[in-house]
């Protein structure tokens, strides 16, 4: 990567994904400031106290920042895009959404030339800006979409900030990416919820203390994660998470009904076949 000209990063939305990617922006030395933007005043407090930005913003000045990083829920995004429109079309602009369709669509004529739509594949259960980390982003995979319809300036931007913290970069076009993202992150939030639910509804709070081991820990992480977050990733996601869903049901036909033949011989080749996911990640 030839020098890169340092920016000014106005990160909108301070919890996880915009107060982890403020630290590492800032870490690699790639900006010469990283204000913030947040309508939670507790948000704009904290992320003050720990750091993450040198300062909270109003809209005419987030609009003058050479990148400006959108870390809200998509539903959000939609709705804050018309208020970039008068963006200067030297000003990048990049969203974290993690569905990337309703995005696109949604996007003003006026910045789609300047308009990144991104998902870094990362993120933890937590949410708010204590729960920003150093790491969260470095080697994680970040799904950029529809790059053909952006300038070459803005292209040229994201794909050296990204190189740059060692991200591994795939493109693809949203639609696709909303799919794949349903099997990879969508589906299995489904599974664990499903998981927590089914067991709460079965046994008694002493009892999961007491005998929760590791695998059912590892599968219920997750479903910590923020219902008003989830809820509008079902819903924006809807008809590929109910086909992933049909797919999965029929998986668990199949090992239901194999256990009813007392089928061993199969639910060993079966478990055999999924071991192989391992030898790909």
């Amino acid at each position: 990567m030839e020098q890169f000209k340092k920016l000014k990063f106005g990160i909108v939305g301070l919890g996880l994904m915009g107060g982890s990617f403020a630290k590492v922006v800032k870490k690699y030395n790639l900006s010469t400031e990283v204000v913030g933007y947040d309508h939670n005043k507790e948000h704009q407090k904290q992320a003050l106290e720990l750091g993450l930005v040198e300062k909270i913003v109003q809209l005419d000045e987030l609009l003058a920042c050479d990148m400006i990083v959108l870390c809200i829920p998509v539903d959000a995004i939609v709705a804050f895009m018309p208020t970039l429109e008068k963006v200067s079309s030297n000003t990048t602009i990049i969203d974290f959404g993690s569905t990337k369709k309703l995005i696109v669509d949604n996007i003003p004529q006026s910045i789609k030339r300047s308009f990144i739509p991104a998902h870094p594949m990362t993120g933890t259960e937590k949410f708010g800006p204590s729960a920003a980390i150093d790491g969260l982003y470095e080697g994680k995979t970040i799904v950029l979409c529809d790059l053909d319809s952006c300038d070459e300036l803005h292209r040229t931007r994201v794909l050296d900030i990204f190189n740059a913290i060692a991200m591994r970069i795939v493109h693809m076009d949203s639609s696709t990416h909303d799919i794949h993202a349903c099997y990879m992150s969508h589906l299995p939030h489904a599974i664990s919820f499903s998981l927590a639910t089914t067991v709460m509804s079965h046994e008694d709070p002493q009892n999961i203390i007491s005998l929760a081991a590791g695998g059912f820990k590892d599968m219920s992480r997750i479903a910590k994660s923020s219902p008003n977050m989830w809820t509008d990733i079902f819903r924006q996601n809807r008809e590929n998470l109910l086909k992933s869903i049909t797919i999965y049901e029929k998986q668990m036909g199949q090992v239901k009904q194999m256990l009813q033949d007392e089928d061993y011989d199969s639910i060993h080749k079966w478990m055999e076949k999924a071991n192989t996911l391992h030898d790909i990640l």
